[in-house]
């Protein structure tokens, strides 16, 4: 051999050693890359979420990180926006190689993204799933119960704990979602033999003045009402009902209310407010069941919401599961450890979390009953137990 021609071949060769040196280094030896999608701004934000997320990591990288391996979280913000949510993705999963999505929470990044994990194998680990994309897909699995079951068990508690009929709907409708709410309340009925008195599916988001949708629900014979508000929203209809003299009504609402803030801000709540908490209530400040999850957002100053509690438990599942693989940590290794893994049971939630080979994830049936009553500005248990979605 010539030797120019020897040169070649070995500035090849030591290219190819030194190419495969680095990817075994960036596989094996790396951070370990897991990103998120978040509504961190915008109309509605859920930035807790992604927050309890990085707190978990942050304190397993403080322990060693997996099998030597530290952990490296990127959240990202969909700003409420479709372009947005997808260059989002794009992001972390395209540019950074993710080997999964964990403690995401948006209103639209499931509905966005879904096909694209689809086609990029890679899953989700939701902390705070919204849209009915989050639990139609084979890609994303959330850690929480979901608006749509929320509604089922916050119906299923109206009638047959509290016995109470003549139970109707005002139903918030953003996107696709009244087909998924509509399933919801066909579920309760097929459960009870129960119908809704009265349903109206034109209350908006953010109005200014709820009064007429509260007048006529008052006219059509309502003793309960559910809703699937936000917090300001349902602040301004109790305010309404109250302004009516309409002080016998009993809601039924979802934990999208759940909040200190909100608690602090209803004077008149009725006959109650009543809500399917979808984790063990954050309110209950000496429960066991929140301790360790307590300590970790107290320490990092992350505010106490359900929002936290899907994010922490998320990032917990997705340890507990990586933690439990032979060889290398990929997204490939991931997927397949995610599809194969049995149940986790954690005190903090009413059913076992599994992502598993499913083409759809809505897994979740289980919310622990609290009530806020007319004065006391102060959410309390009522139930010594979960609620649960009778299986079918």
């Amino acid at each position: 051999m010539k030797p120019a021609r020897r040169l070649v071949a070995l500035a090849a060769v030591v290219l190819l050693a030194t190419a495969g040196c680095a990817g075994a280094e960036s596989g094996s030896s790396g951070p370990i890359k897991v990103g998120s999608v978040n509504a961190l701004s915008g109309a509605a934000t859920f930035p807790e979420a992604s927050q309890a997320a990085k707190a978990v990591f942050d304190a397993a990288n403080a322990s060693g990180g997996v099998n030597g391996r530290q952990l490296e979280y990127k959240a990202l913000d969909d700003k409420g926006d479709p372009a947005a949510a997808a260059a989002a993705a794009r992001e972390v999963v395209g540019r950074d190689e993710a080997v999964a999505l964990v403690g995401s929470s948006s209103l639209i990044e499931c509905e966005i993204n879904n096909k694209y994990y689809e086609q990029q194998k890679i899953l989700s680990i939701q902390g705070i799933g919204v849209d009915p994309a989050c639990f139609t897909s084979p890609n994303i699995a959330p850690a929480n119960v979901g608006p749509y079951h929320d509604m089922t068990l916050t119906l299923l508690y109206g009638s047959e704990t509290l016995k109470l009929n003549d139970i109707c709907a005002l139903l918030e409708i953003a996107g696709n979602t009244l087909p998924s709410y509509q399933a919801a309340i066909d579920e309760w009925s097929a459960i009870t033999g129960k119908k809704l008195k009265y349903l109206d599916a034109t209350v908006p988001y953010g109005g200014s003045d709820y009064t007429s949708y509260i007048v006529k629900a008052r006219n059509a014979g309502c003793k309960a009402i559910t809703v699937n508000p936000v917090e300001p929203d349902s602040i301004g209809q109790l305010k309404a009902a109250a302004a009516q003299g309409w002080n016998d009504v009993t809601w039924l609402l979802l934990t999208s209310v759940y909040s200190e803030n909100y608690a602090k801000a209803i004077t008149n709540a009725g006959a109650g407010v009543y809500v399917p908490a979808e984790f063990y209530p954050f309110t209950d400040s000496t429960s066991p069941q929140n301790k360790d999850w307590r300590e970790l957002m107290t320490k990092n100053n992350i505010p106490l919401t359900s929002f936290s509690q899907g994010g922490y438990l998320a990032a917990k599942y997705f340890l507990d599961v990586v933690k439990g693989i032979k060889g290398d940590v990929t997204r490939e290794s991931v997927t397949k450890a995610l599809r194969e893994m049995q149940p986790i049971t954690d005190p903090m939630v009413g059913t076992p979390y599994v992502f598993g080979p499913g083409q759809t994830h809505h897994d979740n049936t289980a919310g622990w009953p609290i009530k806020l009553a007319s004065g006391t500005n102060k959410w309390e248990l009522v139930g010594d137990d979960w609620l649960r979605i009778p299986k079918k």
